[in-house]
């Protein structure tokens, strides 16, 4: 009980900061007053406040109290462009086919990862990129609902996830990775594969207001697409 009191407490502290209850220097309501509001021990309280301000989401000041910290602001190698742009600045037309679109119950490696108990509920998508017609990315994504809780009701075939996150949760942080993969076999149909084309699969973890607001994987035909970047 105590360790799903506390997630619930920096869930409700982070989505009061990405929905702007909360702004950069307010003071969040005391440990005794959170504790009261939660019906939960000030130790239930006083972890939640610590490790968001170890997050960097909160800043604790002796004797005057905790207050909405200041984003960090990082750069990756790899841009965080939707690809409804990417294909566009090429002359394309872009398309986008919903193929899921639901609250589910987290994996144990997808509530590791997003920080939430195990079978939390988050949201869950899978869209289809097409340029001219081909497809050209499958992208996959778990999103915390606490950053974004209108998530569900958004039109993905008009607005990128990726536009729409970055709209309600500002990015402060990613972590990546690249890497080559055999795809699943559901995935290789949806991409139009050939028989032992391999796939480019970068995957990400966006951090924003000190939490993880989403984890995303974006599945590119191999001899369909490149990756590039620069420093």
């Amino acid at each position: 009980m105590g360790a799903a009191s506390y997630q619930r407490i920096k869930a409700h502290v982070l989505g009061r900061i990405a929905d702007g209850t909360w702004r950069e220097g307010d003071r969040i309501p005391s440990e005794p007053e959170l504790a009261r509001s939660f019906k939960v021990a000030r130790m239930t309280v006083n972890r939640a406040v610590c490790e968001l301000a170890a997050e960097h989401a909160l800043t604790r000041l002796r004797g005057s109290g905790t207050f909405v910290a200041p984003p960090r602001q990082e750069s990756t190698v790899v841009a965080l462009r939707s690809i409804d742009k990417e294909i566009h600045d090429r002359g394309g037309v872009h398309q986008a086919e919903v193929l899921a679109l639901e609250a589910v119950r987290a994996s144990p490696s997808v509530a590791i990862e997003l920080g939430l108990r195990r079978g939390a509920r988050v949201f869950h998508s899978r869209l289809i990129h097409r340029e001219d017609g081909r497809p050209v990315q499958l992208e996959e994504r778990w999103v915390t609902p606490a950053v974004a809780p209108d998530y569900l009701a958004q039109d993905f075939t008009r607005l990128t996830p990726s536009d729409y996150l970055v709209r309600v949760a500002p990015v402060a942080r990613v972590e990546y990775r690249i890497e080559a993969r055999s795809a699943p076999r559901g995935f290789k149909r949806a991409l139009e594969l050939v028989d032992g084309e391999p796939c480019l699969l970068l995957r990400r973890r966006s951090f924003s207001g000190g939490g993880v607001a989403a984890i995303t994987e974006l599945w590119h035909p191999g001899l369909r697409y490149r990756l590039t970047g620069q420093f």
